[in-house]
């Protein structure tokens, strides 16, 4: 067979494929988290996406097939920026307390986010007839930070800095701690205003001090 009968695989122009305009997708995420804020999940269209967005309805299909896989893309758009974040910040374990209080005020800034809340207000409203879309959304988020947590503190304990019996659910008890008193307060009324810095700081503070207390290890 002829070699050149195969197509070649990049772009002979310089233009991407069909759907995979990097610059494309990000305009039409933007839009789609435009519509959804503004609008809400439910009550938003397609349409509402492609004049948010810039585009044209059949531009916007060849990137996505429904306003699920757009609400998904923008999730993990954001998830990806945090748990670079939060990865960099899991690493000294000679100090934990030091650790842990970033850790703990970056997790608190970007749980308790307008757009974090509105993303998990929006998950728990459509988990009912779309339940894989709350299944994905747990087990890639708050799952994985988990995970993540547990793993520096197994670290911590292997350094000696920390004492803990089960590192899973002390890493479950440090996030509750984290946001204490605040993240209730946001899930139920939209209207609450944003935490400010120093309430963040104050209740994650609290919270490492009584982590420390229970499992820090004396000099």
């Amino acid at each position: 067979m002829s070699l050149a009968a195969s197509p070649s695989p990049h772009p002979v122009d310089g233009r991407c494929p069909a759907g995979e305009d990097p610059a494309k997708r990000r305009q039409i995420l933007e839009g789609a988290r435009r519509a959804f804020v503004r609008m809400g999940f439910d009550a938003a269209s397609m349409n509402d996406v492609t004049r948010e967005s810039g585009v044209s309805k059949s531009t916007l299909y060849v990137y996505f097939r429904s306003k699920e896989e757009l609400f998904a893309a923008l999730i993990d758009q954001e998830r990806d920026r945090y748990f670079s974040e939060v990865e960099a910040l899991l690493v000294e374990t000679e100090h934990p307390a030091d650790t842990l209080t970033r850790f703990g005020t970056r997790l608190a800034e970007i749980v308790l986010c307008a757009e974090a809340m509105h993303a998990k207000r929006t998950v728990i409203a459509v988990a009912s007839r779309m339940p894989q879309l709350g299944r994905d959304f747990y087990r890639h988020g708050p799952q994985r930070g988990h995970a993540l947590l547990t793993a520096y503190l197994d670290r911590a304990c292997e350094a000696r800095t920390l004492r803990i019996e089960d590192t899973a659910m002390a890493a479950a008890q440090f996030i509750e701690l984290a946001t204490a008193g605040l993240l209730r307060r946001r899930f139920f009324d939209d209207q609450a205003p944003d935490p400010t810095p120093d309430e963040i700081r104050q209740v994650v503070a609290s919270g490492v001090r009584l982590f420390m207390a229970g499992y820090g290890v004396e000099a």
